[in-house]
């Protein structure tokens, strides 16, 4: 574990994952604590997939692999390449395991960087090898509603960066989605309202096309508590369903899963990152603490 301060926060990261497990100002949590009741991790990092691929099956040069979930990151030990007080830094590279699962050599290197009471997310994921690479990468943190209480229905609320017209696609059959039907994001006078039953008939909200680029949650009473900032096409909003869970993930991502029925080579999925040989992807995403 490595912990990172300054005057307005203490940080936490895992070399496990190269996962956040902490974010405190003063005597308040805000990261979720991993409680397995409601859902067991905290921070994940997704990659090489983001969400489910059809049948937990995809093709590359129309050979078959297998991948859960968000693909196997998130559930490696990543190499610890330097720290300081505010700031640090792991390394994943390809092997023998990766490789039977994912055939495509990389490098992927995962930092966090505080500033104030701003939190810096970092992703470079760099190809070693000769040949064209294809990813998706993406996050999935967990924060803790403010002023939780189970027997209450108001869990706060979020505003964006746009205030109508925003457009939402569903999960629809094994973790996959229907790319086609577009639903309107119910929202107030630009506010969206949290209830503790917001996501028992819709799992998650799935934002693409880039449609938005800031998400700000807010007590009940209007005062601030979290933001997160990003360039990211695509944002998921999550919590689980049926659970009246004390937690709601903001996810912003590179890629999302596939569409239903969806059996063509992985490089022409939906949201695919490439990289030519030695080229690098990088990204930041940054959680501010009001």
């Amino acid at each position: 574990m490595t912990i990172l301060s300054n005057e307005t926060l203490r940080v936490e990261v895992s070399a496990h994952g190269a996962e956040l497990q902490s974010i405190r100002k003063g005597d308040v949590e805000y990261l979720w604590q991993g409680d397995s009741r409601y859902w067991g991790r905290r921070s994940p990092v997704l990659f090489p997939i983001v969400g489910s691929v059809w049948e937990a099956r995809y093709r590359v040069d129309g050979t078959e692999y297998q991948l859960g979930q968000h693909g196997f990151a998130r559930d490696m030990d990543f190499t610890l390449v330097c720290a300081t007080d505010t700031e640090v830094r792991y390394r994943l590279e390809s092997s023998d395991e990766t490789l039977a699962k994912y055939p495509y050599p990389f490098v992927l290197e995962i930092a966090y960087r505080l500033h104030g009471a701003s939190i810096d997310v970092i992703w470079e994921v760099k190809n070693p090898s000769d040949k064209d690479m294809y990813f998706q990468i993406g996050a999935h943190p967990a924060f803790f509603y403010p002023d939780y209480d189970p027997e209450k229905s108001g869990r706060g609320f979020f505003t964006f960066d746009r205030t109508e017209g925003i457009e939402c696609i569903r999960i629809k059959e094994k973790g996959c989605v229907d790319a086609v039907t577009k639903w309107p994001l119910e929202m107030h006078e630009g506010v969206l309202k949290l209830e503790k039953d917001t996501f028992d008939a819709i799992d998650t909200i799935m934002v693409q096309d880039s449609q938005l680029k800031r998400v700000n949650m807010f007590k009940e009473d209007g005062t601030a508590w979290l933001s997160l900032s990003f360039d990211a096409p695509v944002v998921g909003i999550w919590s689980p369903p049926g659970k009246v869970a004390p937690f709601i993930c903001i996810e912003p991502w590179y890629g999302r899963c596939d569409r239903v029925g969806y059996e063509g080579e992985y490089k022409d999925k939906d949201w695919m990152n490439s990289l030519a040989p030695g080229e690098e992807f990088k990204s930041v995403y940054t959680i501010e603490i009001a």
